[in-house]
Parts: structure tokens; C-alpha cells; sequence
């Protein structure tokens, strides 16, 4: 596996819940896919639409989709919300509820609205030791609940919701149930079976180790039609490369939602990140990433004076773990971190380090012997 991720020896790399380095395969497609174009144009333009119909099918195994043909594909997770959220139809007084711990852009969408007279309600999640993510959402519950949209994982404490037992309430409740699985797909399992998700949206940045700009678009097939289309072009037709044809009507897959052309660069770097994970095997990848996460946890532990935001129990965690240091500044500490190589993130008020599956430990002991260094502990 090291001959997939040749990291610069310098770096310490601890941030797969912002942006993943490429596995060596992805580079190799890349490179393919330029030299193509480079040599011979678009010459090869029907096995790259292989290339994307292979994507697709990849997607829809990562979520336990039946059906290649229920996955778009979006330019990023914020585009994905908002064709949700301005594809359903509300009725003033309706009300969304999400945690009081989501990104913004599972939040600022939501927010947009108000000028419909939908009411967002906002969960406090934050108190796990006396009520979990999934008994204080459902208590926000009432008659005017339309959808609550969560993330499988939150991206500053890292707490993995239990995303199932929250789908099954949505359901007995007929209440519409959207995940942003951006900080799980392609780390820990998820199976729309499972979790009964109405929407899943997921950019490939991330735990899937693939490029900006390009992410998953599921919507449940029984309520695809019932989304208004605010974006409309040649390739979101019944009728695609039908050019000549005087009518039209949306395709009833999901490329309804998809009005241009494809991110073609993108789909051949996410298709190659994919098939490595489809080798490895999720359940493989989340034992993997548990045991360094485990292992992380542990050598932290070791520094004075550390308080870890992040959940320790397995049930609770996925990649990340968010960590400081009394009388230590975290973002002085992150800044520090940097230019040490210590590639993280500042988020939730203190650092947070993501490794992946196939992070060696001594990357994680080189990262804690800079933490000590640099706050003297």
C-alpha cells in the first residue's frame, strides 16, 4: 500500500477531513486522461463516458444503491444541498432541523429559506455524555418537522452520528431525511439500506481520496420526480445527444440534476481513487482507520495537559480526533504544526489531526513528538 500514497518523506500528513493526497493511481489516470487529450482530442470520448458510467456504479456500491442510474453527479456537496433544498416544494411553517455542529454549508442552505417561512431548528449535540446526537435531534421533532438533514460525521469534533437509528425514526415519522456524508464515505461503512436516507450528498475530496469539484448526488428514485429542476442544459434530457429534437422532458434518471457537461478530468481521478477502495474493501479500510485512530488517541494521551474534543469511544468516532493544550493557543499551535510539516487543521477551537487507513504509526509519533516540542510538554 506504501506504493499507493509516496508521501514526501518530510510531511506528517494528518488532514483527510480537508483535503486527501491522491493514491498513485489517481495521478497514473490523470495523466492518461492529458496525455489523451493532449495527443488525441476527444478521440477516445466513448471510453471516458465508460470511465464515467464505471464511476457511477462505484458511487452507488459506496451507499448500497440497487441502481447506478439514482446517482448524479454534482460539482461539490454545497451544490448538491441546494438542489435539494430548492427542489422540494415548502409550505410556510414547515421546519428543517440540523445540529448545532454542522459545516456551514449544511447550514447556510437551510438558513436561505427563510424567505419561504421555513423554520430551521437547530439540535444541541454537543452533550454526549448525558443525551446522544440522535435522542437531542428527535427531540426537536414536532408536526411541522418536513426534513432533517445531519452529518454522518461532524467535521470539528469528529462524532459519527448513528446515522441508522436516526433513518429509521425519519421514517416511522414520514419525515424526509438528507445525510451529508462527506467526512464518512470512503472511511467507515454506510448503506442507504441501513440508514432509509432520502438525499446523500458527499464531495470526493475527502475520505474518498479523489479531487475538488466533483461529488455524489443521490436522491431516493420514489421521490426523484417530485424535485423541481432549477438548472436546465442539454445533458439533463430524456433524450441526451439527440440534438436535432425540438422537445424535451428531464431524464428520469438521476442525470436530471446534472444540466452540462461532465467534469470529465474529475470523473477519471474519483473512478481510479474508487477502484482502490473497492480493493481494499470499506469494512477493511474502517479496521484500518479505527486502529490508527485508537493508536492517535493513545499517544496523545501522553501530553500534559491535553483535553481531546473528539469522542473516544469507538461507537463515536470515525477520522478525526480534535485535541488541545491548556495555555496553549490552538491556532498558534496549528499555524507551528505547519510549517513543521505537521499537515492538520484548526477546527472546533482546537488542532485537529485526520489520519487515513493507510497512515503509518511513526507518521502519527513524528506528529506528537512536534506537538511536545513546540508546547514544551
Amino acid at each position: 500500500m506504501n506504493d499507493e500514497f509516496p508521501l514526501h518523506a518530510d510531511i506528517c500528513y494528518l488532514n483527510h477531513a480537508a483535503v486527501s493526497p491522491w493514491p498513485k493511481r489517481t495521478q497514473n489516470a490523470v495523466s492518461k486522461f492529458a496525455a489523451q487529450n493532449t495527443e488525441y482530442g476527444a478521440t477516445y470520448y466513448l471510453d471516458w463516458l465508460k470511465v464515467e458510467a464505471s464511476l457511477r456504479q462505484r458511487l452507488a456500491n459506496l451507499i448500497g444503491s440497487p441502481s447506478s442510474a439514482d446517482i448524479a453527479l454534482s460539482k461539490s456537496t454545497s451544490e448538491a444541498l441546494s438542489i435539494i433544498a430548492y427542489g422540494l416544494e415548502w409550505s410556510e411553517g414547515d421546519e428543517i432541523i440540523i445540529s448545532n455542529q454542522e459545516f456551514p454549508s449544511n447550514r447556510i442552505v437551510w438558513e436561505s429559506l427563510a424567505s419561504k417561512g421555513v423554520k430551521l431548528r437547530i439540535a444541541d449535540i454537543d452533550d454526549i455524555e448525558h443525551q446522544d446526537a440522535v435522542e437531542a435531534i428527535a427531540a426537536e421533532i414536532n408536526e411541522n418537522t418536513k426534513l432533517i438533514s445531519i452529518s454522518s460525521v461532524q467535521y470539528a469534533s469528529g462524532l459519527k452520528v448513528d446515522i441508522n437509528r436516526l433513518g429509521k425514526i425519519c421514517h416511522s415519522k414520514d419525515i424526509l431525511y438528507c445525510i451529508d456524508a462527506i467526512q464518512s464515505l470512503g472511511a467507515i461503512d454506510f448503506d442507504i439500506n441501513k440508514n432509509h436516507a432520502d438525499f446523500v450528498v458527499a464531495d470526493g475530496h475527502k475520505w474518498m481520496m479523489g479531487p475538488e469539484g466533483l461529488a455524489l448526488l443521490y436522491v431516493k428514485p420514489t421521490i426523484r420526480d417530485t424535485l423541481s429542476i432549477q438548472q436546465y442544459g442539454w445533458h439533463m434530457v430524456e433524450h441526451r445527444g439527440d440534438y436535432t429534437r425540438k422537445t424535451w422532458e428531464p431524464a428520469s434518471d438521476a442525470t436530471r440534476f446534472e444540466c452540462g457537461s461532465p467534469n470529465m478530468l474529475g470523473i477519471h481521478a474519483l473512478n481510479a481513487s474508487l477502484s482502490l477502495i473497492e480493493d481494499m474493501g470499506i469494512k477493511t479500510i474502517e479496521q484500518q482507520l479505527q486502529s490508527n485512530i485508537a493508536y492517535l488517541i493513545e499517544q496523545l494521551k501522553t501530553l500534559p495537559n491535553v483535553e481531546i474534543l473528539s469522542p473516544i469511544k469507538e461507537a463515536d468516532r470515525a477520522g478525526i480526533v480534535t485535541f488541545k493544550i491548556a495555555g496553549v493557543d490552538s491556532n498558534k499551535l496549528y499555524s507551528e504544526l505547519m510549517q513543521q510539516s505537521v499537515i492538520c487543521a484548526c477546527r472546533g477551537g482546537g488542532v485537529r489531526f485526520s489520519p487515513h487507513f493507510y497512515t503509518q504509526k511513526h507518521v502519527i509519533d513524528n506528529a506528537i513528538k512536534k506537538v511536545k516540542s513546540l508546547t514544551h510538554t
